[in-house]
């Protein structure tokens, strides 16, 4: 680690340690932005890179000022420790390699979770929280526009990729950023932009989320990255079935429709279908949609325990340089080569979760007021974010600090639904006498509704 990334490192520590709840949060973004993974410290086989320090900060200060006991735990942190700790077990007594890199896997989605479930506990947090990061996403921008520009990415100063005219698509840089790969850049931008299209959708709010939502397009586009484009396509469609938010099993019915519809009219199997969308978004379609393939005519060898990635060398005919392997662009797929396909279940458990909770807070929120509230907005937003990463996970496994951001945003997933699941019952009013009946919240808590929703 060189003298500037270790300045930054210590302050941000300093910040994340000492400074208010939302500062502190904003301090654990900016390591996430503004460190690289590419000067890590060598200690007993494991590489800590500069993140996992300002994660173990943010774990130590959440648990010391008991801003999150695990006695606050929900169905979404359940399932996150299950997927994790089961992953990580079956992974230990199936192999002897790549121990230290598995259980760096589990630490990180641990203390990285669980830190930002302590700095994240309602609604106001959010909000803030989104207004605040555009103080960080507009440098971070002009970083990477300098980059696209010049070919020469600032970053490496902290340890970046160095990517400029090797890394051409129709004659445009892919930029990297602070990341390992042009493709979590755009995976980054376009988590967030769901989440600032709902808080535009909020008059007070609306100059800074436009202002956030350009920031995202401009990173996307700086990226070129297919991934990007899918990912911003996801989350443009979900805002598209905003009218039918309260019909949304019609929809999901829907769209298994369609994909039975096209998995009988393809030729192909189904999963060819990211090759001819790649047509479109651009990007390695065939190389997504053929590493399915492959893992399906491979299942006898992974499916109960996972497999070691040396035994993948024989599935392309081209491998990572790096390792010798096949390279393995699809998260569901990670999960089932490291435990098997009780490891992917449990992935797709934790993601059924959080829907399932994010779905009731939307149904609670609902019941609270007549008219749309601001946080249902927000929350619309919170779900089609789950949904880019749901979408994009069958184009690229999480390598760098990119799990940082998805820890984050599903910690607020978990949070907003803790908060107003468990602490802030419906209070139900007689239609027709208009008068406040079946109370099941204290007057407290009815201030608390009021000042959380009606902004």
């Amino acid at each position: 680690m060189n003298l500037p990334g270790a300045v930054i490192l210590v302050v941000l520590i300093i910040v994340v340690l000492g400074a208010s709840r939302w500062v502190a949060l904003l301090g654990m973004m900016a390591g996430v932005m503004f460190l690289t993974e590419g000067q890590p410290i060598q200690v007993i086989g494991f590489n800590l890179f500069s993140l996992r320090f300002l994660e173990l900060a943010g774990f130590i200060r959440v648990m010391a000022r008991h801003e999150f006991s695990f006695r606050q735990m929900n169905r979404i942190d359940g399932a996150l420790l299950l997927l994790y700790g089961y992953t990580t077990v079956v992974f230990l007594f199936r192999s002897t390699e790549g121990v230290a890199y598995q259980i760096g896997v589990a630490m990180d989605a641990f203390l990285c979770y669980f830190t930002f479930r302590g700095l994240i506990t309602g609604i106001e947090d959010v909000y803030w929280f989104l207004r605040a990061f555009i103080v960080l996403l507009v440098p971070y921008t002009l970083l990477v526009v300098f980059e696209s520009m010049t070919d020469h990415n600032l970053f490496t100063l902290v340890g970046g990729v160095e990517g400029g005219s090797h890394w051409l698509r129709e004659g445009r840089p892919r930029c990297f950023g602070s990341f390992r790969q042009p493709d979590t850049l755009g995976m980054f931008s376009a988590s967030f932009l769901p989440m600032y299209i709902g808080l535009a959708c909020i008059a007070e709010e609306r100059k800074r989320a436009i202002i956030g939502i350009g920031l995202c397009l401009i990173l996307a586009w700086a990226a070129n990255s297919g991934g990007a484009v899918s990912g911003v396509a996801a989350g443009l469609v979900c805002w598209g079935f905003w009218r039918f938010r309260t019909e949304m099993r019609k929809v999901r019915w829907g769209i298994v429709s369609v994909l039975l519809l096209l998995a009988l009219a393809m030729k192909a199997p189904i999963w060819y279908i990211f090759q001819r969308a790649s047509a479109i978004s651009g990007g390695d379609g065939w190389h997504r949609s053929y590493l399915i393939d492959v893992s399906y005519r491979h299942l006898s060898q992974w499916w109960l325990a996972g497999m070691p990635l040396s035994e993948t060398t024989d599935w392309f005919p081209y491998n990572l340089s790096s390792t010798g392997a096949a390279d393995i662009t699809n998260q569901y797929v990670a999960f089932g080569l490291a435990a098997g396909v009780v490891s992917i279940a449990l992935f797709i458990f934790l993601l059924t979760r959080a829907f399932s909770d994010l779905g009731k807070t939307l149904a609670a929120i609902r019941s609270y007021t007549g008219q749309t509230p601001d946080a249902e907005f927000l929350l619309w937003g919170l779900g089609a974010m789950l949904t880019v990463h749901i979408v994009n996970w069958f184009g690229i496994a999480y390598f760098d600090q990119m799990y940082a951001i998805w820890f984050m945003q599903l910690a607020i997933v978990s949070g907003l639904s803790y908060h107003f699941l468990n602490y802030q019952a419906p209070v139900h009013v007689d239609e027709t006498a208009n008068e406040t009946s079946n109370m099941r919240s204290s007057q407290h808590e009815i201030i608390e509704i009021s000042m959380g929703l009606s902004r």
